[in-house]
C-alpha cells in the first residue's frame, strides 16, 4: 500500500515561497510508469492539478501557475517537493500530493493534505 504524506509550514506571508515536502512510503517514486503530482483545493473551488514530476524526473505544470511553481525531488529519501513562489491570500488551499499513471491523473493514492494559509 501507497502512503503519501505532506509536509511543511501552514502559515506563509504574502510574497514569500510556500514549499512543501511528500514523503512517500510502500513504494519508490522511481518506479515506472507513475507520475507524482501537487493538487490544491481553495474554499468554494474544485480540487486544483498544479503540477507533476515523473519516475524519470520529468516536470510538468498547470500553465497557469507555470511561471511560479518548481517540483523537484529527492530519490535518496523517496520525496518530491513544491514550491510555489509570490504567493497570495489567493494561494490558501489545502495541498496534496498524489500518484498516478497519467500526467494529470485520476490519480490512485493522495495524502490526507496540509492546509497552508497566506497571511501577513
Amino acid at each position: 500500500q501507497v502512503q503519501l504524506q505532506e509536509s511543511g509550514p501552514g502559515l506563509v506571508k504574502p510574497s514569500q515561497t510556500l514549499s512543501l515536502t511528500c514523503t512517500v512510503s510502500g513504494g519508490s517514486i522511481t518506479t515506472s510508469s507513475y507520475f507524482w503530482s501537487w493538487i490544491r483545493q481553495s474554499p468554494g473551488r474544485e480540487l486544483e492539478w498544479m503540477g507533476a514530476i515523473s519516475f524519470s524526473g520529468g516536470t510538468y505544470y498547470s500553465p497557469s501557475l507555470r511561471s511560479r511553481t518548481s517540483i523537484s525531488r529527492d530519490t535518496s529519501k523517496n520525496q518530491f517537493t513544491l514550491q510555489l513562489s509570490s504567493v497570495t491570500p489567493e494561494d490558501t488551499a489545502v495541498y496534496y500530493c498524489a500518484r498516478s499513471s497519467r500526467v494529470r491523473g485520476p490519480h490512485d493514492y493522495r495524502g490526507q493534505g496540509t492546509q497552508v494559509t497566506v497571511s501577513s
